[in-house]
């Protein structure tokens, strides 16, 4: 029995890991093709497919799914239409919550969102209820060792950039939205390796929650996340 039980965990954990990794594939799948379809297929000249693939390669994906997610993005073969979108709500603990998902069925997409609110105490919000909390920003993560602090803060600041901050042995740069791309591309012709660029929202101002409360925002929070539709979740929790 001792084995049979060993095995059924070995099971588990093997289900839970491809559980992750196929979400994860999709997600980046997506970034894909919706970073092709808007800024061309060659990623020496469009800095968000770049970074996609990259991502795609660190998460081990095959290079034919890759090539696939590219020439569809691209129109070349056929495969599904996904469409940006943005859900707001809040949880039962008074927390605002933004969702980003890329979708080619919304109905699906918003039904799944409003049950996992719904299920968890929460509520779906009015669009713009919630979205005047946050701001939009380019966030781009870069290694602490290969370059630089102030030549970083010099290189990306005349790009337009609007800080740079230190943490952990990387560096994170904040931008416009507006100029997010042009500083992607400085960067890249810079030769400067980036960890993660992506478009966050940033809380204007945090609400402060106990602990029990600030747990059950967080399995809010993973249980949105599971969604294979979503790509991001934020709240204005302070941590």
């Amino acid at each position: 029995m001792a084995g049979h039980n060993k095995w059924s965990k070995v099971k588990r954990q093997k289900a839970v890991t491809d559980s992750r990794r196929s979400k994860a594939w999709a997600v980046i799948t997506r970034d894909i093709m919706v970073a092709a379809r808007e800024g061309g297929k060659d990623p020496t000249m469009n800095a968000r497919l770049a970074l996609a693939i990259q991502k795609a390669k660190g998460k081990n994906m095959p290079k034919d799914n890759i090539e696939r997610a590219i020439k569809r993005g691209a129109g070349e073969i056929e495969g599904q239409d996904y469409k940006e979108c943005t859900y707001e709500g809040y949880t039962a603990q008074g927390v605002a919550v933004m969702i980003d998902a890329l979708t080619d069925n919304t109905n699906r997409t918003v039904a799944e969102v409003r049950s996992v609110f719904s299920r968890n105490g929460g509520s779906m919000a009015k669009s713009g209820s919630v979205a005047y909390l946050f701001e939009r920003k380019g966030y781009i993560q870069i290694p602490a060792h290969i370059i630089d602090e102030l030549e970083l803060l010099e290189l990306v600041v005349d790009a337009g950039a609007e800080d740079v901050e230190s943490m952990d042995e990387m560096y994170a740069v904040i931008t416009p939205v507006e100029v997010f791309e042009s500083v992607q591309a400085i960067l890249t012709e810079a030769g400067i390796t980036m960890d993660d660029s992506r478009l966050v929202r940033i809380p204007m101002t945090t609400v402060e929650k106990p602990p029990d409360q600030i747990y059950q925002t967080h399995a809010l929070v993973e249980k949105l996340d599971d969604l294979q539709d979503v790509q991001e979740v934020f709240t204005n929790l302070e941590m």
